[in-house]
């Protein structure tokens, strides 16, 4: 006999895994050449009724004796393992370990009938096993067993909608009930009251996780938050104060009287002892809104100079007839632009200043197309060209900016005053241009300006004292331009210098509950005196140091980081410059329209809406790895 075993409790055949010994391939499964080599374990004993000495191989033995066999087709195969007892064929189960019959002269029914009852069976279908390929941490792809999860995919379910802010309803729909069943014939799809619970699920862990965070820092926050039309909030107030406590650096809102409302509000359940500058600096403005506000104004004074302009886009870009025409005759014109004519969104001023930019391109084509499409009756002039030109150069300077403060990247707090000083300098030049639109234009959006400036330019410009390549000497640089009287831009000088000081912050240090309960609370205000005299010659030590060298690639917290001996301004430093400027994500910061709830949602309650918000910006905080 090729190979005889007398099964004994230390020396048996192992049966424990429902396809050991088992290799996919094009028929089907064949036994494994590896299945010969496995060691004996204590699974392979006999059955109670065979109480004598039995001869035992396993299959893939014999197949690796006599050749290769035709393989096992039945999936039923997966769950059974087949050995030779005695010169018969025994089908074990890989569960209860109970032996069958398998000739495959046979059949597999017996097989199929004793899976569906077998008492100790893991999985309620045997199609439910599938095969699926995966790779290890060495980058080698291995096939693996599947297993249904059904609170995982439920899970995934509750997450894509709020992600994508699909319907809550769309699980009730009779398409997506019949796709979901054809793909996942085991998944029984929940109702909409069931993912809305798991949404809230969802909320709920978040929110703890964010928690714990905030719990954990030690260092000051600072908070953005956007206003959605029609959506009530009549516990913000209670919920910010309850929320952050005195750890509160600055609150970045849109520019509407709500939320002028909403910091009175806070103002007052808040210590302002614990506030930077007794909550003169909590409010920032958000800029990207200022300054869509100033672009408003002035396109709103040159609105018909360029309306020929916007009428001769949407003429040659109604119908592809005319598009093609177009290009025709920019190639017989030898026009060197490839970009295409595109129409702009009034509420979008970005968009207006790329049409302008484009269509200045193809300035000489209108007169020829004139001539070439009778229909063709608002070729602009000369002087609306001017005007055109003019005006796309000075929103040139607006886009760039508001690019710079609505990036995904979160540039530091410092980079912002520079540019703001641009861009009010660059207005009082347009006011005497000598052209009257642009001067109209120019004086409108300086009106607007000067009514936020002031809200601004206070932490503003203490980040930018902050910065080692500027101090106060970009103050000196631009102050005298901006505030023609010497003596306001010397006070002007001397209140940002001021909020750079520590003592606006040495105060946060103690934490006013300990100081009831610690009977060493009076030594911490003692030392606290101390950092406050040392915070002050530790700013003057840094101001008296000679900037360094604008670089493009300086790496400002890398530099603070090293700055040892300047440990209490590195408190302050960590705390302005992560102070984000705008509220806006970059698809909408050069919108002039309001952000309005969808008509699918308008009539969700509060709490509904701001499960869904929060969790939205968590998850994708999370997706992408923030």
């Amino acid at each position: 006999m090729a190979s005889s075993h007398v099964p004994t409790q230390d020396s048996m055949c192992d049966t424990s895994s429902p396809v050991d010994g088992f290799q996919p391939s094009v028929d089907g499964f064949q036994p494994s050449v590896d299945g010969a080599q496995q060691t004996m374990s204590s699974n392979e004993i006999p059955t109670p009724n065979d109480s004598n000495q039995v001869n035992c191989i396993d299959e893939s033995e014999e197949t690796l004796m006599l050749g290769k066999k035709r393989g096992l087709t039945s999936i039923v195969w997966n769950h059974f393992k087949r050995l030779k007892i005695d010169n018969k064929w025994k089908a074990e189960c890989n569960y209860c370990k109970k032996k069958l019959g398998g000739d495959t002269k046979n059949g597999t029914r017996h097989l199929h009938d004793h899976f569906k009852i077998c008492p100790l069976k893991n999985t309620r279908d045997i199609k439910q096993s599938i095969l699926m390929s995966k790779k290890d941490t060495g980058g080698k792809l291995s096939v693996g067993i599947y297993t249904f999860n059904e609170e995982i995919v439920r899970k995934d379910l509750a997450s894509m909608i709020v992600l994508h802010e699909y319907l809550l309803s769309m699980v009730e729909h009779f398409g997506f009930r019949r796709f979901l069943s054809s793909l996942q014939p085991l998944f029984k799809v929940v109702s909409r009251n069931t993912v809305k619970n798991d949404i809230m699920k969802i909320y709920e862990f978040e929110k703890t996780k964010t928690m714990r965070i905030i719990e954990k820092n030690t260092s000051k926050i600072a908070i953005t938050t956007d206003m959605f039309i029609y959506v009530p909030c009549p516990h913000i107030a209670e919920v910010l104060c309850d929320f952050i406590d005195r750890k509160l650096s600055t609150l970045t809102l849109d520019n509407c009287s709500t939320n002028d409302a909403m910091i009175n509000l806070i103002l007052n359940k808040l210590d302002n002892q614990s506030l930077w500058l007794e909550g003169s600096l909590l409010h920032m403005r958000c800029c990207a809104h200022i300054l869509n506000l100033i672009v408003r104004d002035g396109l709103d004074v040159i609105g018909d100079g360029i309306e020929n302009i916007r009428s001769s886009v949407a003429f040659w870009v109604a119908t592809p007839k005319r598009c093609e025409k177009f290009e025709e005759t920019a190639r017989l014109l030898k026009v060197s632009s490839s970009k295409k004519l595109v129409l702009d969104c009034k509420t979008r001023w970005n968009s207006t200043y790329k049409m302008l930019k484009v269509v200045i391109c193809y300035k000489d084509m209108f007169t020829r197309l004139k001539q070439r499409e009778s229909l063709y009756k608002s070729a602009p002039k000369e002087e609306e060209w001017e005007i055109a030109r003019d005006i796309c150069n000075k929103l040139k300077v607006f886009n760039s900016v508001t690019e710079l403060f609505s990036g995904t990247g979160y540039p530091t707090a410092n980079l912002y005053f520079p540019k703001i000083c641009e861009i009010k300098m660059a207005l009082k030049e347009w006011l005497c241009c000598g052209k009257s639109i642009i001067e109209r234009m120019a004086m409108r959006m300086l009106d607007k300006f000067e009514k936020y400036w002031f809200q601004i330019n206070g932490i503003m410009g203490v980040a930018t004292v902050l910065d080692p390549r500027y101090k106060l000497r970009l103050l000196h640089f631009y102050f005298p331009f901006i505030y023609p009287n010497g003596e306001d831009a010397k006070r002007e000088i001397e209140r940002i210098q001021v909020g750079a000081s520590y003592q606006s912050s040495a105060s946060s240090l103690t934490n006013p509950d300990e100081s009831e309960i610690d009977p060493m609370s009076k030594y911490d205000k003692f030392v606290a005196s101390d950092f406050e005299g040392n915070s002050k010659n530790e700013l003057d030590s840094y101001l008296e140091e000679c900037v360094l060298q604008r670089l493009p690639d300086f790496d400002i917290l890398g530099w603070w980081k090293n700055a040892l001996k300047y440990p209490t301004l590195q408190l302050i430093v960590r705390d302005v410059l992560a102070i984000p400027i705008s509220t806006v994500a970059s698809k909408s910061a050069f919108s002039t329209d309001g952000r309005f709830i969808s008509p699918h949602r308008s009539r969700l309650h509060h709490d509904t809406l701001e499960t869904l918000m929060c969790s939205q910006d968590w998850l994708w905080t999370e997706a992408k790895g923030m």
